[in-house]
């Protein structure tokens, strides 16, 4: 079986090298598998089942409607109005404005769920505006290199939704289980920064702000704090579920766009399409990944790995520290939606027998795809940043570096110290 398995992993590296869309090499490499190895199979059975399967849980109605929230924040011009609420706020801390980088995407990541979008939207402003006043241009970088995985982290979270539904977990504890780690990553960060532009002596000088500039400030980050504060109070007190959460979230997002005089049906339009495309690819990488997951299982792929690790006799802490290897490594050349359904068929028992709660590995394993945001040579952040400034992939993932390593330190917090992640959860219960 490990041979098969071998076969499987070097189809899927071809096709995607011969770029074909990710969703569809996992759909060709499970169909091939199954054609080579188990012909006798019914084909058209197998591929109507799964993809029926894959596409019918409700909480997947969720991810939609999140993606669609991003996007009308997006076209609101988000962005600016974080930086501009923002800036008299943390200018004055130690490391100064670079705060904006991990405090924005913090901000950001509570209505957006995407790493990807949070880098985006926080650096299209943040990177400009730090290069215009003299501030470290690598630590703006990494600083939001790193910052932007909190996207991943910080519910609502679109990568913890399809780890839900594929481990079929409840995603509404996911979200909370999230909610202190992520913070956890943020000042961690935050404390970074702050060491680093003190010990270097490098941080431009801060005019103290007004009072009316700091009334500006909320007045500018006040809809999207009353947003958050509005769906995490929904999701604490199991007011909604996470579809009735995303839908509230749209609703928040325009009425942010109507208050801040920024709505157009043009805007609207934009954003739908945008949603739309997105949540396309999305539905294809599951799709593809549940036809190759349920390949496997027929192949038997998941169990024979799944005891040939077992007999490594591993501790619990080996295994998890060989999983995150694995999954940094995975990261290198795939999305994060991509590793988590592919995986999870394979690790989740592991991680069971072992004597982990599930949530917890939920949460785990988000912070592991969020290391592979950063890992190069396929991390998106990187990309993202290279998109908005022209650096090379090389120097834009030296100045990540020192956040890669905080992102490592904290997965091994996180083993180490689990009620990082299940203690809220427990509590609300």
């Amino acid at each position: 079986m490990f041979e098969i398995a071998v076969v499987a992993c070097l189809l899927f590296v071809v096709l995607l090298a011969g770029s074909v869309w990710i969703g569809l090499s996992l759909f060709a490499t499970g169909y091939l598998m199954l054609s080579i190895f188990k012909p006798n199979i019914p084909m058209d059975i197998f591929g109507s089942g799964v993809i029926w399967g894959a596409m019918i849980p409700t909480p997947l109605l969720s991810l939609p409607l999140f993606i669609l929230m991003s996007e009308v924040l997006v076209s609101a011009g988000l962005g600016r109005s974080l930086f501009s609420g923002l800036a008299p706020w943390v200018g004055r801390l130690p490391g100064g404005l670079l705060h904006v980088n991990v405090v924005g995407s913090t901000l950001f990541a509570a209505v957006s769920g995407s790493s990807a979008a949070t880098t985006a939207i926080v650096g299209n402003v943040s990177l400009p505006e730090l290069k215009a006043r003299g501030y470290d241009r690598n630590l703006a970088m990494g600083s939001l290199a790193g910052a932007g995985t909190l996207g991943f982290l910080i519910p609502p979270s679109i990568i913890m939704i399809i780890y839900g539904v594929v481990a079929e977990q409840s995603i509404l504890e996911l979200f909370i289980a999230g909610v202190i780690p992520g913070l956890t990553l943020a000042a961690f960060y935050m404390i970074y920064i702050a060491v680093h532009q003190t010990v270097t002596g490098t941080q431009p000088h801060v005019e103290r702000p007004t009072r009316a500039e700091l009334l500006g400030g909320l007045r500018d980050i006040g809809p999207i704090a009353l947003l958050i504060g509005t769906i995490m109070g929904a999701l604490y007190l199991g007011f909604a579920s996470v579809s009735e959460l995303a839908a509230l979230g749209v609703l928040g997002a325009v009425l942010i766009s109507v208050a801040m005089g920024r709505f157009s049906l043009r805007a609207m339009i934009s954003a739908g399409r945008r949603a739309v495309r997105t949540s396309a690819m999305i539905g294809l990488i599951v799709i593809g990944a549940a036809l190759l997951n349920s390949a496997f299982g027929f192949l038997g792929i998941p169990k024979a790995i799944a005891g040939q690790i077992a007999a490594f006799g591993l501790s619990p802490m080996a295994l998890i520290v060989v999983l995150l290897v694995f999954y940094a490594v995975l990261g290198m050349f795939l999305d994060g939606t991509s590793i988590i359904v592919m995986t999870l068929p394979i690790t989740l028992p592991l991680i069971t027998a072992a004597g982990f709660d599930p949530i917890w590995f939920g949460i785990f394993v988000v912070v592991a795809v969020e290391i592979s945001q950063i890992t190069p040579p396929i991390g998106f952040n990187l990309f993202v940043i290279q998109s908005q400034t022209g650096e090379s992939i090389g120097v834009i993932a030296r100045a990540a570096l020192p956040f890669f390593g905080i992102l490592l330190g904290f997965a091994i917090l996180l083993a180490i110290f689990p009620d990082l992640a299940l203690w809220l959860p427990r509590t609300l219960q």
